[in-house]
């Protein structure tokens, strides 16, 4: 399953999450990295969820980018 993470940049490096797996996130130096971490931070979520035998969330979310007068 594909999931969207959101990467913002901070101060020590870049942070993620997803909006449809509340409470998984990932740090890490680069972003290459983030992407990664967050990759392995969802799947050990969701068998973590699968172990407690929880339903697994649905990916839902989109993103887009609009064009506004700057």
């Amino acid at each position: 399953m594909k999931y969207l993470i959101v990467i913002e940049k901070t101060d020590t490096g870049y942070s993620a999450y997803s909006p449809d797996v509340p409470g998984c996130v990932a740090t890490d130096a680069t972003r290459e990295a983030v992407e990664a971490t967050m990759r392995e931070a969802i799947a050990f979520h969701l068998d973590g969820l699968r172990a407690e035998g929880m339903t697994t969330p649905v990916p839902q979310s989109s993103s887009a980018y609009v064009d506004v007068p700057a």
